[in-house]
């Protein structure tokens, strides 16, 4: 076996001395046969009635001819010779070449390059053959070329610099068969993983370092290091956290922040990085003065100013300004104003920290769209691309609006790469818009598991598509049980059904419960299908269609006159319409964690005859983050109402707001119950009845422990109050219903927040303030809920 090359990327000084001599005997074969002629004689030319090839066995002497570029009885200088040796060797065809002028004839001698026979690698056990083999140039049956094996143990090397492993070292080596064959060989040590030992920032004085790496996708290792990914030194992932950094200050008002630099040491021993973020945080501006102006005649600058959501006082941030712009442009476009432009103007003050802003609304050029042009794309059809374009082939060109088109491209999560660049057209008042994609893959097959302490351990199938058949649309099937429950789903979703900004939604499931907590089982069929669509930039609304029967099934638990009622009438449809209505304040990325959100919803059922009702309910949650985002603070306030017509409900119908909604108690721990008992006034049944009417309040907030990050702990505490009652039309109760008023139940508790690679764990531990008789409380709780 021949080591050609050794280290991560470069050969060896003994094998790079033997290469490059390779070149340096034949330039000095040929210059000496030349410089032995007298002084006077370079200055001649020379003309050679033969020229003979000689060494060569697969390369035909034509083609050695062609690269040479000389033909019989050319006149030729030297310095015309020594440009024809280096055409042959530029070909990369040959080991070594000697041009020999002997009388009236000129011989070229070339040495071969083998022919690869085989390639193999060895010593990899973290990343797999046919992971590097696909980064390989160097193929079997093509001609050996010691530089491509050399560009070729540079990729499989910066493979494992990716994976953390940049003690790693690639040795390729050739081992000589008959014939001119080689077999190549790509020995590999992979060493340790260099993992990140320490992630710190300088100058700044605003935010914690612990906040700031919560910011960053670099992870410092931890204690689970062999299952986290994000601890190892990726330059690429630093670039980026750059700009993660940034984009979290300047969201912030911070315009003058600047990253100054990174520094990142790597260790003595090469197993661990230290990197330094040197900021500049500056001061935090507001915005001034909003004010908008125009010179254009059909231009009411008071009717723009009307449609800003800019307001002094508040924080300044970038986006906010850009989607002001993206505003007056749309209400130009309404108006039917073509190539309007608003353009800022930002006036800084420095004594009270305030920035001015001034849109000034001119005409643009007059330029249209000539058409666009999509490449890259082998599944997803045309269609799904350009349907997230607002303007088509003629309309005015607006690069406002091509670069939000960009980045809706890039949300759609089809893509590993994409692009979108203007360039002019086939006029000078015409521009081509170019779209360049790179598809990834969109499906995923998932298996998990589940955990709480209400369900059991449960297992979860999870089938999904997010682009089927290159159309946009996301199919996803899952199939899930746990110890007491099977669950059966399928859910589909057109976000552009008829070409339009509509959304095509299906739901259907097939289920089984075993009353954990109930005294019977159950069996539910639901159909559902619906459309939703934006009518607003926050504001979603949305239709639906609901069939669904829910089984109540006798499981040889005693049960009380009620329930045993709504069991017999096990084959109840409930058949309706309704919609939803749904308001996010959230709609920038980087506030996601701060903001409020409103949802409504009503189900209007009795189109079968069976029961008829209105199911209402409703739920606004906000967060916020005080402390410069150290603290986390939560609140939520959710209500329904269930009001019958004809016909009554059952428990299946009904409301139970327990474990989930209201936290301490078991999921129908509180609420209505009818409660049996014997003639010694023993308990013989205890039915949890559900309520026509709830109401919860929640209060939470979660804050760091002080622990290193990398551990992934943090903690919370929290305040319920809450209670459900009504249980409306029933038959005869053979025993006393409880709680059918208004009793409100309070909780406070503590809890624990783990983020783990089997995913995120939470315990709960609570402390009942005031509760009923009969209700069952559960002073701990623990959820795990993961995919792998």
């Amino acid at each position: 076996m021949t080591n050609f090359m050794g280290g991560r990327h470069a050969l060896p000084a003994e094998s790079k001395s033997k290469l490059r001599g390779f070149g340096v005997a034949v330039f000095l074969s040929a210059t000496t046969a030349l410089t032995a002629l007298p002084i006077a004689a370079e200055a001649q030319s020379y003309s050679f009635n033969t020229v003979r090839i000689e060494g060569n066995q697969r390369v035909e002497a034509g083609t050695i001819l062609t690269y040479a570029g000389i033909g019989r009885g050319q006149t030729v200088s030297a310095g015309q010779l020594n440009d024809a040796y280096q055409r042959i060797i530029a070909s990369g065809l040959f080991e070594s070449v000697e041009i020999v002028p002997r009388g009236g004839t000129l011989v070229i001698e070339v040495k071969e390059y083998p022919t690869v026979n085989q390639v193999s690698i060895e010593g990899n056990r973290r990343l797999k053959d046919e992971e590097l083999t696909a980064l390989l140039e160097s193929q079997p049956r093509q001609v050996f070329n010691p530089a491509i094996a050399e560009r070729d143990a540079a990729l499989i090397a910066d493979a494992y610099s990716q994976q953390g492993r940049l003690a790693s070292r690639v040795t390729p080596k050739i081992i000589r068969r008959s014939d001119n064959r080689v077999d190549v060989v790509f020995e590999i040590f992979e060493g340790d993983v260099t993992e990140i030992e320490r992630i710190s920032f300088v100058g700044n004085a605003v935010y914690s370092d612990r906040r700031l790496r919560r910011v960053l996708g670099t992870k410092q290792a931890g204690l689970l290091r062999r299952f986290v990914r994000r601890d190892t030194f990726v330059e690429d992932r630093i670039e980026f956290d750059k700009q993660v950094l940034s984009d979290f200050y300047m969201s912030r008002g911070y315009v003058d922040f600047r990253i100054m630099g990174v520094n990142a040491e790597l260790a003595r021993e090469r197993d661990g990085y230290f990197i330094t973020f040197n900021l500049h945080e500056g001061d935090q501006f507001k915005v001034g003065q909003v004010t908008t102006v125009s010179d254009l005649p059909d231009v009411d600058a008071d009717e723009f100013q009307a449609e800003l959501k800019l307001k002094p006082g508040q924080v300044y941030t970038p986006t906010d300004v850009e989607n002001a712009i993206a505003r007056l442009e749309g209400l130009a476009n309404r108006k039917g104003l073509d190539f309007v432009r608003v353009e800022p103007r930002i006036n800084r003050n420095d004594r009270d920290l305030s920035l001015d802003v001034e849109f000034e609304i001119v005409r643009g050029p007059r330029v249209f769209v000539e058409r666009i042009d999509i490449e890259g794309n082998t599944t997803t059809q045309d269609k799904v691309i350009r349907r997230q374009f607002k303007v088509v082939e003629g309309d005015p060109f607006n690069p406002r609006e091509i670069r939000e088109t960009a980045e809706r491209i890039r949300a759609l999560g089809f893509f590993a790469n994409s692009d979108v660049r203007a360039r002019e057209g086939s006029r000078p008042d015409q521009v081509i818009v170019d779209v360049s994609v790179e598809e990834q893959a969109t499906g995923s097959l998932s298996f998990g598991g589940t955990y709480s302490t209400n369900s059991g351990l449960g297992l979860v199938i999870g089938l999904r598509e997010r682009n089927f058949l290159g159309r946009g649309q996301s199919v996803n099937l899952n199939l899930s049980g746990t110890e007491g429950s099977k669950v059966y789903s399928l859910q589909f979703a057109e976000p552009s059904f008829l070409g339009r900004d509509l959304t095509f939604s299906l739901d259907m499931a097939y289920s089984e419960s075993q009353g954990n907590f109930a005294n019977f089982d159950t069996e539910t069929l639901r159909f559902k299908p619906g459309f939703s669509f934006a009518i607003g930039e926050k504001t979603r609304f949305g239709v639906f269609a609901k069939a669904e029967q829910i089984k109540m099934i006798d499981d040889g638990s005693a049960v009380g006159g009620i329930v045993a009622d709504e069991i017999a009438r096990s084959d109840d449809w409930n058949a309706g319409v309704g919609y939803t209505l749904t308001y996010d304040s959230r709609i920038n990325e980087l506030e996601r964690d701060r903001g409020y959100r409103l949802s409504m919803e009503q189900e209007f059922a009795g189109l079968n005859g069976d029961n008829q009702y209105i199911k209402t309910t409703a739920s606004a949650t906000a967060q916020t983050k005080v402390f410069n985002d150290e603290i986390t603070l939560r609140a939520t306030v959710e209500a329904g109402v269930l009001a019958f017509n004809s016909g009554s409900s059952r428990s299946v119908d009904r409301f139970q707001i327990g474990g989930g909604l209201i936290r301490g108690f078991q999921p129908d721990g509180i609420g209505p119950r009818e409660i049996v008992t014997d003639g010694g006034g023993a308990i013989t049944s205890n039915d949890a009845l559900g309520g026509d009417k709830f109401a919860v309040a929640r209060f939470e907030a979660e804050f760091p422990l002080g622990l290193p990050e990398e551990y992934g702990l943090s903690a919370g505490v929290f305040y319920d109050i809450g209670s459900v009652w009504g249980v409306g039309n029933t038959s005869a109760s053979t025993g006393t219903v409880y709680y059918d008023e208004f009793t409100a139940r309070q909780v406070i508790g503590v809890s624990l927040f783990w983020t783990t690679p089997i995913g995120p764990l939470r315990f709960n531990w609570s402390k009942t303030l005031q509760k009923e008789e009969f209700d069952e409380d559960q002073s701990f709780n623990l959820t795990v809920s993961t995919e792998f």
